[in-house]
């Protein structure tokens, strides 16, 4: 029978991915759990100038210092070897936090204003007349895809939506058709091009009939 002690898992050490709010948030507990966060906060406890310290005093300092490192080296773990090269000149956890904090709070809220604006655009987003469907999906996904990258999730249904939603008043009826006849939400975003094709096409060859037949009379 497993006994209270066997049974309990560690919890693993955040690995840092890019999106700094996050990891920061989940690092902090991970350290308040560990009863470290006080060195993050507060760094070592510095000895007072010109006073010879205690015996008790030396070795709350030692045992402070230990911890620090024990905190580095979850620091350490969490981060990737090129950020590592750029902090190794750190001496203190709470150094390294304060430089991460410095260099990637101000990259995430760069990101996060980028993706409000592409967020903008992607609500305004409208097929122009005389555009190709072609044309058209490949700023629709060119915009989708930098939403991603900045971490939005864009599932394939909201994409579709948005497009049908936004095609010019010739495309009225087949978008109708569409929706009426595909369930939009196993759609794929190349089926829903395809469909639109097919239709432009055919508009194109009708044109083009009727060009003739009025050159011919």
């Amino acid at each position: 029978m497993a006994t209270e002690n066997s049974s309990f898992v560690q919890p693993a050490i955040p690995r840092f991915d890019g999106h700094y709010d996050h990891w920061a948030m989940v690092m902090e507990n991970f350290l308040i759990s560990k009863e470290y966060w006080g060195l993050i906060e507060n760094g070592i406890p510095a000895a007072a100038e010109g006073v010879e310290p205690t015996e008790a005093q030396r070795k709350s300092n030692e045992d402070q210092k230990l911890k620090d490192l024990k905190v580095k080296n979850y620091l350490f773990q969490a981060i990737d070897r090129t950020i590592i090269e750029t902090i190794l000149n750190k001496e203190t956890a709470k150094a390294i936090w304060d430089s991460m904090r410095l260099k990637y709070q101000g990259y995430t809220d760069l990101k996060r204003a980028q993706l409000q604006a592409l967020r903008r655009e992607f609500e305004i987003l409208g097929m122009k007349e005389g555009e190709k469907v072609d044309e058209y999906f490949s700023r629709t996904l060119t915009i989708t895809n930098k939403m991603k990258a900045h971490g939005e999730r864009m599932e394939q249904n909201v994409i579709i939506e948005k497009i049908l939603r936004s095609m010019t008043l010739k495309f009225n009826y087949v978008v109708c058709s569409i929706e009426e006849s595909n369930d939009l939400s196993t759609m794929t975003i190349d089926e829903l091009q395809s469909s639109l094709l097919v239709h432009e096409q055919r508009m194109q060859g009708h044109k083009e009939e009727e060009h003739a037949l009025h050159i011919s009379i």
